[in-house]
C-alpha cells in the first residue's frame, strides 16, 4: 500500500453471493487498524439474484470522497472474470487487475439469450486465481472471499498478521479455521 501521505484505489467487484462486501469491511478494517483514512462505497443493484456488485475502497489521508471515478483504480479485485471485464474500464494506466477465474453465469446466459464471453483471459490484465478451487481445498467454496483476500495482502505487500486478524474480526467465529486456510492458500498463489 501506498505511504500514509498518499492514496490506494481499489475496486472490488463480483456477483451477489460472492462475500464481496464483506471483502470490502475486511480491508477497511484492516487500514483503519493501519492508521489510514479509509472512505468505503457500496454499489449493488439485483445482487441477491447474482446481479453485478461493485465497491470502492479508499485508502491513504484525506480521503474526501468515496467514489473511484473510471480510469482511477490502483487495482481491481474481481471475484468473477466476466465482472473484471465488465468494470476494466476503472482501471488507471499502470493499474493491476487480481481476479478469480471462476465463471458465473449472468442471466441471459442462464435463460439461453446469450452465450458466456469465450477467452476473457487474453483480454484481463494481471493474475488470475483457481479461488474456487482454492475455497474448495480449504473447506468450502463460500471461502473464495478469503482466498481472494490473501492474494490481494500479498499483491499489496500488507502485513498478513494484521489483515488475517482483521478478516478473523469480520467473519462468524465458527468458520475462522477454514477462513484462515483458505487465506493463506490465497496468499501463496500470487
Amino acid at each position: 500500500m501506498r505511504e500514509k501521505s498518499g492514496k490506494t484505489d481499489i475496486l472490488i467487484v463480483g456477483v451477489g453471493g460472492q462475500g464481496t462486501l464483506l471483502a470490502s469491511r475486511v480491508l477497511g478494517k484492516y487500514a483503519v487498524g493501519a492508521g489510514y483514512d479509509v472512505k468505503l462505497s457500496e454499489v449493488h443493484g439485483m445482487a441477491q439474484r447474482g446481479g453485478s456488485v461493485m465497491t470502492y475502497v479508499r485508502i491513504g489521508s484525506g480521503i474526501a470522497s468515496p467514489i473511484i471515478d473510471a480510469g482511477g483504480a490502483d487495482i481491481i479485485l474481481a471475484f468473477e472474470k466476466l465482472e473484471a471485464l465488465r468494470y476494466l474500464h476503472y482501471l488507471k494506466e499502470g493499474g493491476e487487475v487480481l481476479y478469480s477465474t471462476q465463471e458465473i453465469m449472468p442471466m441471459p446466459v442462464v435463460t439461453g439469450a446469450a452465450e458466456y464471453p469465450q477467452g476473457l483471459e487474453a483480454r484481463l490484465p494481471g493474475k488470475g486465481i483457481d479461488a474456487l478451487s482454492l475455497a474448495l481445498t480449504a473447506g468450502n467454496a463460500k471461502a473464495a472471499n478469503a482466498v481472494m483476500l490473501g492474494a490481494l495482502c500479498k499483491k499489496l505487500g500488507l502485513e498478513r498478521d494484521k489483515f488475517e486478524e482483521a478478516l478473523l474480526a469480520c467473519i462468524p467465529q465458527k468458520t475462522a479455521e477454514m477462513n484462515k486456510k483458505a487465506f493463506a492458500l490465497g496468499f501463496d498463489a500470487v
